[in-house]
């Protein structure tokens, strides 16, 4: 479909009022030429592949964003994931090839680099084991690497032993950066079910079924929606409010294809996935709680929440498919606490709690994410939580996620503080009745029978 100029003059509309954008351009490279069983050399190849492969990245997002007026907020890459490549690695620490991505992306002016990463949903290999234990140095002496394992899928079931350690690295990584509000932790996210086109931070990585160089593009417009809600009659129906959900966003994600069409001509490479995720940020007005508040809920987390935004998903999905025959990633509405104005306000107020996040998460796009817990919560308590979002994602076949920090030596109430897009998290009480017995059991929680689809 062409892109109309009637349809280009509404999309500066809602650049200029709405907080419309185009979240990320993430350009996903292969990595598995660089594998070599001495790290040092393996570490120049990284290097030099990200620094030549995404050398026209930036400016070229740059050009785009003056050409068609829509700000392009991050632009990010991500790689293989680490442990696939480093079978043949016989260094025990995986850390430089985190130090090489970090440095290669500082080199070509991204903000984050995704990849470092491990899929152990069935059993981890010498060199998963190697990454895992890799994690909490790594992002502790980068700034922009990010860090994804996938603990568990619908055809394999969950890696308890997995979850086990993952929530141990959880605790490690955020006292490796305990002098920096744990920021470490923010960087790291445990899945189930995770998508190889995902370009969104910190989960994103570029899978086994890729080209050797795909550009994947997340857009993104809360505001937007809310605005359009804020102008119904409040005597409109969940019918009416669904449709218009709709249409909204298949105007989104046409804005969206316009740029990855013309970043993947300019780039030269495939173009992958378009990702329609509302995506918040701590700006006003860029809310998804705020979207459930003007569908009529009367504050984020109270009854009625998790319907509305099952309502809201899928209408998101709906309306983007309908825009775009190149949807993917994750698509529909993302629930980061700290990154959502209107979330901190209801977590602040006690309106919004974990278990009605977890609730929420069976019908949003991902899971709990980045949400700051007290510094002293178990390693057992976190291990139930990672277990019972695995579990919602292996059971209904969708992809879920963790992403809590733990804030070392603080306590339910506080506050950590991020900054930029990554907000402030507000510190929630966490249920300490996890026991001790369920955690250590180990094993592999079967797939489930909706597994058998052959």
């Amino acid at each position: 479909m062409q892109i109309t100029p009637a349809e280009i003059a509404e999309t500066l509309a809602m650049v200029s009022q709405q907080h419309l954008d185009i979240r990320t351009i993430t350009l996903g490279l292969n990595l598995r030429a660089c594998t070599h069983e001495d790290i040092n050399v393996m570490v120049r190849k990284v290097y030099d592949r990200m620094t030549t492969a995404a050398e026209k990245l930036v400016p070229t997002a740059e050009q785009l964003e003056r050409e068609f007026g829509i700000p392009i907020v991050n632009k990010r890459i991500s790689v293989t994931p680490v442990a696939e490549i480093c079978g043949a690695v016989t260094a025990q620490d995986l850390t430089p090839i985190a130090e090489a991505m970090d440095k290669a992306g500082k080199e070509v002016g991204v903000d984050f680099v995704g990849g470092f990463s491990a899929l152990v949903q069935k059993g981890a290999t010498a060199s998963d084991t190697k990454l895992m234990n890799s994690i909490p140095h790594a992002l502790a002496v980068t700034d922009n690497v990010c860090s994804s394992v996938n603990v568990a899928s619908t055809r394999a079931g969950i890696n308890m032993d997995a979850v086990w350690k993952m929530a141990n690295t959880v605790i490690d990584t955020a006292k490796a950066t305990a002098d920096r509000d744990c920021i470490g932790a923010a960087k790291l996210v445990v899945f189930a079910n995770a998508v190889e086109d995902n370009p969104f931070m910190a989960g994103a990585f570029h899978g086994s079924g890729e080209a050797d160089a795909v550009v994947n593009v997340g857009v993104s417009g809360p505001g937007v929606v809310r605005n359009v809600l804020a102008n119904m009659p409040e005597d409109a129906s969940i019918t009416e409010i669904a449709e218009a959900i709709k249409a909204t966003a298949f105007k989104i994600t046409r804005a969206g294809e316009l740029m990855a069409r013309n970043a993947s001509e300019r780039l030269g490479v495939q173009q992958g996935i378009l990702d329609l995720s509302l995506a918040p940020t701590p700006a006003e007005g860029d809310s998804v709680a705020e979207i459930l508040e003007a569908i009529g809920v009367g504050q984020c987390g109270g009854p009625g929440t998790t319907a509305a935004l099952a309502m809201l998903n899928d209408a998101v999905k709906k309306g983007g498919v309908m825009a775009s025959s190149s949807v993917g990633g994750l698509s529909g509405a993302f629930i980061p606490v700290s990154e959502d104005a209107g979330m901190i306000r209801a977590a602040e107020s006690g309106a919004l709690c974990l278990e009605k996040l977890e609730a929420m998460t069976c019908v949003c796009s991902v899971g709990l994410d980045m949400i700051a817990i007290p510094g002293d919560t178990t390693p057992e308590a976190i291990f139930g939580i990672i277990a019972d979002e695995a579990a919602i994602g292996v059971i209904n076949t969708k992809t879920t996620a963790v992403r809590v920090i733990p804030a070392i030596g603080r306590s339910a109430g506080e506050t950590l503080e991020f900054g930029g897009l990554l907000g402030s998290a507000p510190i929630m009480h966490v249920n300490e009745h996890a026991g001790s017995v369920f955690a250590h059991r180990g094993g592999r929680f079967p797939a489930p029978i909706n597994s058998l689809k052959n």
